[in-house]
C-alpha cells in the first residue's frame, strides 16, 4: 500500500500566518503538522508516499527532504495551481500504479493514528473499494458530509452543502484501491472549478462499488483556522513527556515541560503543559499550560498562556497574552514613548482583539 500526503493548498483561513508558511508547515507543540501524518503514515506500515505539492513546494520539500527522517521513500509531486483532491489522485497516476493507497490531508491531525484502519483496509478481500472516515461535528456545511442508510451504509456524498443532510464530515484520510482511478476520471469540474473528491467517490458508488465507512476513534480536528489551530496544539501538548535539556535558572517548572536544548530560562515560571524551543530565552516571565514558544524567540517581562510563538518571535512586557497566535520574526513590544496609547503594525488578513 502506498500513500499521497496532500500538502498543496494556500491555507487562506489562517492568514496572515500562511502568507509567509505553507499551512502544513505551521507547527503545534513545536512540529509542523504535516509531520505527525508522515509519522502515523509510517508506523501504519507504509513505505511510499507521494507528496503532493503546489506553490509552497520548496518549503514543503525542504522540511521533508527525502523522506528518510519518517522511514519513508517520498516522491514529490507537482499539482501547481489547486484543483481539486480527486485532482491530486489524477496526476499521481504514475505514482501510485495499481497499488491501493491512503490519500491523508496534510493539514489535518489525527490523535490516534490510522493503523486500525490501514490494517483492516489491507485485510478486506474483495469487500470494499473504498473506506472514508467520519466525524460528528457542530458546523457539517464546512466539510465533505456523508448520506448513510439505516443499515450505516454510504449511499452518497455532498462537498460542503448548505444544508447538510448529516453532521457526519469527511476526515481527511480515505482508502483506496485502483477502481478510484476511473471514478477521477468520469466526474466533471464542480461549481467550484474543481474535481472534488466526494464526486469520485459518488461515481463509485452509483457504478456498483462497494465505500464502506467508520467513525474516527479518538481525536480529530482539520487544523485550518486559527482556534483549530490552537484546540490541536493543546491537544499534542498534552502528549509530551517532561524533558529539560536547556538551563533553567532561578525558575520554576511546574508540570509536563519540554525545555529544548539551547533554551534559556530565568527568573520565570513555566507551568505545563508547555514546551520552549531551542535558542530560545524566557526571563522574567510566565509561559502558562498549553503554551508552544518555538525556537530562537526572546519572552520577556511577559506572561503568555494557551498560545503559539513561532520562530524567531519577540514578546516584551505584555501581560496577559492568551489565546494568540504569534507569527514568525512578529513583535509584540510595550510601547517605550508616550503617548501612551496602542501603535500597531498589521498585515492583510491579521485579528486582533484589543482591550
Amino acid at each position: 500500500m502506498k500513500a499521497l500526503m496532500l500538502s498543496g493548498g494556500s491555507g487562506t483561513r489562517l492568514r496572515p500566518i500562511t502568507h509567509t508558511a505553507a499551512k502544513q508547515l505551521v507547527p503545534i507543540a513545536n512540529k509542523p503538522i504535516l509531520f505527525y501524518g508522515l509519522e502515523s503514515l509510517a508506523a501504519a506500515g507504509i513505505a511510499e508516499v507521494g507528496v503532493v505539492v503546489g506553490r509552497t513546494k520548496d518549503e514543503v520539500m525542504e522540511a521533508v527532504g527525502d523522506g528518510s527522517a519518517f522511514d519513508l521513500k517520498v516522491t514529490y509531486i507537482d499539482q501547481g495551481d489547486p484543483r481539486g483532491l480527486a485532482d491530486t489522485v489524477l496526476i499521481s497516476r504514475e505514482f501510485l500504479g495499481g497499488d491501493d493507497f491512503v490519500m491523508y490531508l496534510g493539514d489535518n491531525f489525527l490523535l490516534g493514528g490510522i493503523n486500525d484502519v490501514v490494517e483492516r483496509f489491507r485485510n478486506r478481500g474483495s469487500s470494499e473499494n473504498a473506506h472514508i472516515l467520519l466525524a460528528r461535528v457542530p458546523d457539517p456545511s464546512r466539510f465533505g458530509v456523508a448520506i448513510m442508510d439505516g443499515e450505516g451504509k454510504v449511499t452518497g456524498l455532498l462537498e460542503k452543502p448548505v444544508e447538510p443532510p448529516s453532521d457526519l464530515a469527511l476526515v481527511g484520510v480515505y482508502l483506496f484501491d485502483p477502481t478510484i482511478h476511473d471514478a477521477v476520471r468520469a466526474i466533471e469540474p464542480s461549481a467550484r472549478g474543481e474535481l472534488e473528491i466526494t464526486d469520485a467517490i459518488g461515481h463509485l458508488i452509483k457504478t456498483g462499488k462497494n465505500v464502506g465507512a467508520s467513525m474516527v476513534d479518538g481525536y480529530w480536528k482539520d487544523l485550518g483556522e486559527p482556534e483549530a489551530l490552537l484546540e490541536g496544539n493543546r491537544m499534542a501538548l498534552e502528549r509530551l513527556t517532561t524533558m529539560i535539556a536547556g538551563k533553567v535558572t532561578d525558575s520554576k517548572i511546574e508540570g509536563t515541560v519540554v525545555i529544548e536544548a539551547g533554551a534559556l530560562v530565568v527568573d520565570s515560571v513555566i507551568r505545563g503543559p508547555a514546551i520552549v524551543g531551542a535558542g530560545t530565552v524566557v526571563r522574567s516571565s510566565y509561559v502558562g499550560p498549553f503554551s508552544s514558544i518555538g525556537r530562537y524567540c526572546r519572552i520577556e517581562e511577559t506572561e503568555v498562556a494557551n498560545s503559539i510563538v513561532l520562530d524567531n518571535a519577540v514578546v516584551s512586557q505584555i501581560a496577559e497574552l492568551e489565546a494568540s497566535i504569534i507569527g514568525r520574526y512578529a513583535q509584540v513590544l510595550k510601547r517605550a514613548n508616550r503617548p501612551i496609547s496602542n501603535s500597531i503594525v498589521v498585515g492583510d488578513h491579521s485579528r486582533l482583539e484589543l482591550i
